[in-house]
């Protein structure tokens, strides 16, 4: 019987895979996904969304936006308990709502895609190509991370992720620990600007050798954080769109 706790996985699972167009598996545990990967070959995805994170991969919720057959044996030799559920792609325009004492909060649902928004070059550097696609890519999976909520992302593959931390800083500390050595040249998402830059978020990120950089902009110090990426050559884009889920 599945729990309560289990369909708030299965519904946060399946709102973050049907934002994808390509065959795309994620993986979620505690209502953020620490796993997402692209691939025709659906089990191909399936593997690298699970070694994004293999420890928090474990006991989460696996959605596919495909149709999966062969796939089935595999993860059934994984669980005894193994649950299949079949829902219909999410549909935009739908309200959020959420109940706090006396009454509830309503707000349009963050049903933004990368094609309605402008990833504006405000640094020197002009991202790849393969670079600013990276940057959709990551900008679409932080969107369901909790904030503060860090993703970096190279080849339609989450690396690394970061989330629910009183501060930005810990939530990239933990997306680069995550990605490890393949953090060179990917792409990095964030849900809400940085408040700082130097010797804060956006330099340790710099440093690390990230490629190109996504947030929504719109702090006091942006001009930091633009001279920041210039400094290390790593391209910056201003998307002018916070997800800042909570």
């Amino acid at each position: 019987e599945m729990s309560y706790n289990n369909y708030l996985d299965a519904d946060a699972a399946w709102n973050c895979v049907s934002e994808f167009e390509k065959p795309t598996c994620v993986i979620v545990k505690h209502t953020n996904p620490c796993g997402v990967a692209s691939r025709e070959n659906i089990l191909e995805a399936y593997r690298l969304a699970v070694k994004a994170d293999p420890v928090s991969a474990f006991g989460g919720i696996v959605a596919f936006n495909v149709e999966v057959d062969e796939g089935l044996e595999i993860l059934r030799g994984k669980s005894k308990t193994l649950r299949i559920l079949e829902a219909n792609k999410n549909k935009q325009g739908k309200l959020s709502l959420r109940q706090v004492g006396g009454g509830w909060l309503v707000q349009d649902s963050d049903d933004l895609t990368p094609q309605d928004i402008q990833f504006k070059v405000v640094s020197e550097r002009t991202p790849l190509e393969n670079e600013l696609h990276d940057a959709e890519f990551a900008w679409l999976c932080v969107k369901h991370v909790k904030s503060n909520a860090i993703v970096i992302a190279k080849d339609d593959c989450m690396l690394g992720m970061g989330s629910g931390q009183p501060n930005r800083v810990e939530s990239l500390r933990i997306a680069l620990r995550k990605a490890g050595d393949e953090v060179k040249g990917a792409a990095l998402a964030s849900d809400a600007f940085f408040p700082f830059a130097w010797n804060d978020a956006v330099e340790e990120a710099c440093k690390s050798g990230i490629g190109a950089i996504a947030e929504p902009g719109g702090s006091i110090r942006d001009n930091d954080a633009i001279d920041c990426c210039n400094k290390y050559g790593v391209s910056l884009l201003f998307t002018n769109v916070r997800h800042f889920r909570h």
